[in-house]
């Protein structure tokens, strides 16, 4: 787990910097002494949340964009790293390599399907749709009454605001790709 303080660190002096401001610059603006500015950016000095929001205000962003990593312009993800979600007695596990971020209005999942495994999905909001790939085993995918067979190398897209299920239906581990799309 990342030091909080570290991260608020990293960005005073990123922000400070974008604004080319000075020590003295930002004190003025923030109220916060130049010495403790300096203290927060080495790491040297645990501010407080007054301290934060005293900062953030004489930046003018918000308490968050302090407290958070910025994106990177990339991101690995190990799946060994990511916690399933379990359903089906852990026969269906969901791994959300990328949640969902309301800029984005997505969600990816990598998910692993025992033999006999399923899942009865419940309705998503209006308009949502999923994008399937599978990459091993035998899928049958189960929409508003209709059923599809997903095999290897194939993929399915749907409107995923009805009743939705998925089920292994072959002998082996069923592994597939999910993204699911929100609209706005």
């Amino acid at each position: 787990m990342e030091n909080i303080n570290s991260v608020v660190a990293d960005n005073l002096k990123r922000f400070r910097e974008e604004r080319k401001l000075s020590l003295e610059a930002m004190a003025k603006l923030s109220g916060v002494s130049k010495s403790m500015l300096g203290q927060i950016e080495r790491g040297e000095a645990n501010p407080t949340v007054s301290t934060v929001w005293k900062i953030a205000n004489g930046l003018k962003v918000s308490f968050t964009d302090l407290m958070t990593r910025p994106e990177k312009d990339y991101e690995v993800v190990d799946i060994k790293r990511v916690e399933p979600l379990l359903e089906d007695g852990g026969l269906y596990r969901d791994f959300p390599v990328f949640p969902f971020d309301a800029a984005r209005r997505f969600e990816m999942l990598y998910i692993e399907i025992d033999p006999g495994g399923h899942l009865e999905a419940e309705p998503h909001p209006a308009g949502t749709q999923e994008f399937i790939t599978a990459f091993s085993g035998e899928l049958s995918v189960s929409v508003n009454g209709e059923t599809f067979a997903i095999t290897r190398g194939s993929s399915l897209r749907f409107k995923s605001d009805g009743p939705h299920s998925y089920k292994n239906t072959g002998n082996e581990i069923c592994r597939l790709s999910m993204v699911i799309y929100y609209p706005g």
